[in-house]
C-alpha cells in the first residue's frame, strides 16, 4: 500500500476526524488543511492499537488568506467554523497561517518572516512527524502535504525540525506526546533537521 493511500486508510477509521474532513468540504475559506497532531495522533493510536481520538485534544485547521491580515477577519473565520462545528466534543484550534508572524514573536520570543503559502508554513511545523496537511476535496479526492514524508510518521519517530522552534519548545512538545504514547521514539534535539524542504 502507497503510504499516502496508508494515511488515508488510518484517518478514515476515524469518525470524528471524518467527520470534520466531511463538513470542512463545505467552507468557504479557500485553501485550507487539517494537520499537525491529531493527523499524526490517529496514526500513533492506530499503531499502539488505542482508540482514535485518544489524546487528541485538538483540531488543528489552518488555512492562508493574506488580503486581511487583521485579527478582526480571522476570528470571524474562528467563529464560523466553531459555530459549524458547535457540538464537537473537542476544541478546534483555527489559524490564518498568513499573520503567524504577527504573534509568534510574542509568543515565543522568535522572530519570523511572513510566510508566502500555506504549504510554506507547514514546512517549519516543529516536527517531522507533525508536519502534515490533510484535506478532502469536493470531488471525493484526497489532498495531503508531507514535506518530510511519511518514516518518522509510520515509525512512532518524533524528530524536531528546527526551523522556527528552540529546544525547549520541542522537549517540551515532545516529552508531553511521550506521557500519552510511550512507544514514541524520541530523537534528541541535536538530530532533528534545521532546513526547510524544497
Amino acid at each position: 500500500m502507497e503510504e499516502t493511500d496508508r494515511l488515508i486508510h488510518i484517518l478514515q477509521k476515524n469518525e470524528l476526524l471524518m467527520h470534520v474532513f466531511d463538513r470542512m468540504e463545505h467552507v468557504e475559506i479557500g485553501a485550507y488543511y487539517i494537520g499537525a497532531g491529531c493527523i499524526a495522533q490517529t496514526v500513533w493510536n492506530e499503531l499502539t492499537h488505542r482508540p482514535f481520538m485518544y489524546g487528541i485534544d485538538d483540531i488543528d485547521i489552518v488555512y492562508f488568506n493574506k488580503n486581511d491580515l487583521s485579527y478582526e477577519a480571522e476570528d470571524e473565520v474562528i467563529r464560523y467554523i466553531k459555530e459549524m462545528f458547535s457540538n464537537l466534543p473537542v476544541k478546534l484550534d483555527i489559524k490564518n497561517q498568513a499573520r503567524v508572524h504577527l504573534w509568534y514573536p510574542d509568543k515565543f520570543a522568535i522572530d519570523i518572516k511572513a510566510f508566502e503559502t500555506l504549504e510554506q508554513a507547514i514546512d517549519n511545523w516543529p516536527s517531522t512527524a507533525t508536519a502534515f496537511g490533510v484535506r478532502k476535496e469536493r470531488t471525493g479526492s484526497w489532498k495531503i502535504y508531507a514535506p518530510f514524508g511519511f518514516d518518522d510518521l509510520f515509525h512512532l519517530t518524533v524528530r524536531a525540525n528546527k526551523k522556527l522552534i528552540t529546544k525547549e519548545i520541542y522537549m517540551n512538545k515532545a516529552l508531553k506526546w511521550q506521557a500519552k504514547w510511550p512507544e514514541l521514539i524520541l530523537l534528541e534535539w541535536e538530530r532533528g533537521i534545521d532546513y526547510v524542504p524544497r
